[in-house]
C-alpha cells in the first residue's frame, strides 16, 4: 500500500527532521572537539589559582605544564614569532630555543594565575572559522562583575586541535607581540642572544628559581 499524501507529508518532516538532528550533533562533536583544549587549559589554570602563592612556584608549574605541553603548539608559535630567520639557526640552538620557550610560557601562566577569587572561564558555544584555523571566544568572569575576554586561534594537526595564538581583548594578538620582541632581540644578538633573554625573563617571573 502507497502512503497517503498526508503519510508522506509526515515521512518527509520525519526525515528532515533526522537530518537536521544528525548535522546538529555532527556540529555540536566538530565544536567539542575544538574548544575540549581550551577546557583542559581552564581546568588546569583554576587548579593552580586555588593553589596560590601558599604552593611554591615550581609545584605549580610542574602541575600546569603538562597541560600547556598538550593543549599549545608551542613549537608552532615560536616559529609563527621568529619568522623566516628560524631555519637560518643552528640545530642546535633552535633546540635550546624551543625548551626556553616553553619554560618560559609555562612560567608566565603560572605568575599570571596565582590567586583565586572567585573567577570563572566561560566558552562561547560558537566557533568562528579564520581560514583553516578556528577560533574560540571565552571570557574570564570576575565574582563583582568585571571580565575580560580571550580568545584561542585553533589549528587542527595530526595530534588534534592545538592553540597556536591567544587575543587579548577577542583582537590583540599574543604571537605579534612576541614576534616584535623576539625579532628586536634576534637582531642584536642572534638565536644565543633570544635564548638568554627568554631564559632571563624566566627567572623573573620564577623568582630565580627558574632559567
Amino acid at each position: 500500500m502507497l502512503p497517503t499524501p498526508s503519510g508522506r507529508g509526515a515521512m518527509l518532516r520525519s526525515s528532515i527532521c533526522g537530518i537536521v538532528l544528525t548535522l546538529a550533533v555532527a556540529r555540536s562533536s566538530f565544536a567539542s572537539e575544538i574548544t575540549a583544549p581550551v577546557e583542559q587549559l581552564h581546568t588546569g589554570l583554576i587548579a593552580i589559582m586555588k593553589a596560590g602563592k601558599a604552593v611554591p612556584f615550581r609545584q605549580r608549574y610542574e602541575t600546569i605544564a603538562p597541560v600547556v605541553g598538550r593543549t599549545f603548539d608551542l613549537d608552532a608559535i615560536l616559529r609563527l614569532a621568529i619568522g623566516s630567520r628560524w631555519t637560518s639557526l643552528p640545530p642546535d640552538q633552535q633546540a635550546a630555543l624551543a625548551e626556553a620557550f616553553k619554560r618560559y610560557t609555562i612560567a608566565s601562566y603560572v605568575a599570571n594565575f596565582d590567586d583565586y577569587s572567585g573567577q570563572r572561564f566561560e566558552i562561547s558555544p560558537a566557533v568562528r572559522a579564520a581560514g583553516d584555523d578556528r577560533v574560540v571566544e571565552t571570557t574570564i568572569a570576575g565574582p563583582s562583575g568585571q571580565a575580560h575576554v580571550l580568545a584561542y586561534v585553533m589549528r587542527q594537526e595530526d595530534r588534534g586541535w592545538r592553540i597556536v595564538d591567544v587575543l587579548a581583548d577577542g583582537s590583540v594578538s599574543r604571537v605579534a607581540t612576541q614576534r616584535s620582541e623576539m625579532r628586536s632581540v634576534l637582531s642584536d644578538g642572534g638565536g644565543s642572544g633570544l635564548v638568554v633573554s627568554l631564559r632571563r625573563k624566566t627567572a623573573e617571573l620564577s623568582g630565580g628559581i627558574l632559567q
